[in-house]
């Protein structure tokens, strides 16, 4: 909606294809990205707070809620379409702003800690694919050690596991490039200043 509004363009048909914020920085620049971050983060920590009002003495629901906020982000059904072969194919991001927002409605102090994790790879590293997987493990490791010192229940670890399982499963293309080598590097961090320097300077030799 944001890259529609900003550009006309359809964030499905940019980059990965994907509706989370690293795509729509491909889209529409960094503070279309960062707004869809905090929109999707937002939405995820919803889904919890929501979940509490509605079943204040089931804390395994507000454990499921941010899940199912999850798979609507990434397999949304407000943005089915046919490919090429006429199947219907659900469309979506990779899950992990929502997954960092369902972590915070749990626990709301892990937010700097998930999200100064992330922003150090996403701005070092700069591939988004591991910016998400590291977000579910710092959430799997926090939620883990609150536990182990009686601060948090131990059920909150399953939500930081079943999340890093969903957001792997989406991201299997971007894992398969990652392993390969040739994963796509957001420019908007070191690594892609660097990679861009490179390819100006080699440009210029020749």
């Amino acid at each position: 909606m944001i890259v529609k509004i900003k550009t006309g363009n359809d964030v499905r048909e940019v980059g990965s294809g994907r509706t989370g914020g690293t795509n729509v920085v491909r889209a529409a620049g960094f503070w279309a990205g960062l707004l869809t971050a905090i929109l999707d983060i937002l939405k995820g920590a919803a889904s919890v707070w929501f979940a509490q009002s509605l079943s204040p003495d089931s804390h395994l629901i507000s454990i499921l809620a941010p899940i199912g906020a999850i798979l609507g982000h990434n397999y949304s059904i407000f943005l089915i379409r046919r490919d090429e072969n006429r199947k219907l194919r659900f469309h979506g991001g990779a899950g992990g702003a929502p997954a960092l927002g369902g972590a915070m409605g749990l626990w709301l102090p892990i937010f700097p800690i998930v999200f100064t994790a992330g922003a150090l790879v996403w701005f070092t590293v700069g591939i988004a694919s591991l910016t998400t997987i590291t977000i579910g493990l710092i959430v799997i490791i926090v939620f883990t050690i609150l536990a182990w010192v009686g601060l948090h229940q131990s059920i909150d670890i399953w939500y930081g596991v079943l999340a890093e399982l969903l957001l792997i499963w989406a991201l299997r293309p971007n894992i398969k490039k990652l392993l390969a080598g040739n994963e796509r590097v957001v420019k908007f961090s070191l690594n892609g200043w660097l990679r861009a320097k490179k390819e100006a300077r080699a440009a210029s030799k020749e």
